[in-house]
């Protein structure tokens, strides 16, 4: 049964799934997700997806109505179910279905959604290459610390790259590089990696944290601090991490040429770390 959709305690083809429209996450994009990837066909780091999901949910005053030992139950049965040799798992929990008001209920009962698809990798020769993104202006709600499903600055962002022909959109807020619309962003100057601080401006990121370890753990210098758009530009290496695009280094940005053009050694050695801790 490939595309599986699980809705509300039943499992059932993606097809045949259906939420109503007097759903609040269809309504105001009241609501939290997360995105979780297999390795070998088992779901990687699903515990910290899950604590993501735990802690955006009460960021929202939203009931969550698994616990993480239930939630990786029926992760596991989708993925036995779709049965796709690797698997991108979406998780969508909104606060349910009501009369369309502003104001909301305690006693709502949320709609669970989860999905599980099939999920190809970037070709090694991509992550080999490197890839172009854009800046632009981050205009982005002032909790990005919360996985909401209201996605609509991030969809017109990527629309943007889609017409560009580029890979992603890096955001700038105020002149200070926040993230990427899918992706964490970090730079290399002077042999220190540096990336945007956790707190409101960004989504932490569940591989920015283990590649900022990583890189600890390789005595490399780290930094999480806010760097300008200038600064980025001058970067001796720009990479992204996430869950689909792992480290991925960036060669060229606005037309600009980052370093030499080439994935930097730093990107290098923490890609290769990624992949043996993902081994």
């Amino acid at each position: 049964m490939p595309d599986v959709a699980f809705i509300n305690g039943a499992f059932m083809p993606l097809a045949e799934a259906k939420v109503s429209i007097e759903d609040r996450g269809f309504q105001f994009g009241d609501g939290v997700y997360e995105v979780a990837r297999t390795y070998g066909g088992r779901p990687f780091a699903l515990e910290t997806h899950l604590a993501r999901l735990d802690r955006s949910a009460k960021a929202l005053d939203l009931t969550q109505p698994y616990s993480s030992v239930e939630w990786t139950g029926h992760v596991l049965e989708g993925i036995r179910l779709a049965a796709y040799p690797e698997a991108k798992i979406y998780i969508q929990v909104t606060r349910g279905v009501a009369p369309r008001d502003h104001a909301y209920s305690a006693e709502a009962t949320p709609t669970v959604v989860m999905t599980v698809r099939e999920f190809h990798a970037l070709d090694r020769s991509i992550q080999a290459a490197g890839v172009e993104a854009m800046t632009m202006e981050d205009i982005r709600w002032g909790r990005c610390d919360i996985k909401s499903v209201n996605l609509l600055a991030n969809v017109l962002a990527r629309q943007q790259v889609k017409q560009a022909r580029v890979f992603e959109a890096i955001l700038v807020r105020g002149g200070l590089v926040t993230e990427g619309a899918v992706s964490n962003v970090m730079m290399v100057q002077r042999g220190v990696v540096m990336t945007a601080p956790e707190g409101p401006r960004i989504l932490s990121g569940i591989t920015r944290a283990m590649v900022l370890n990583l890189a600890l753990r390789e005595g490399l210098p780290v930094q999480e601090r806010f760097v300008s758009q200038a600064d980025l530009y001058d970067a001796e290496e720009v990479f992204l991490t996430g869950t689909t695009v792992e480290v991925l280094a960036v060669v060229r940005i606005d037309g600009k040429v980052i370093g030499d053009g080439r994935p930097g050694p730093i990107t290098q050695r923490l890609a290769a770390r990624f992949t043996k801790r993902v081994d």
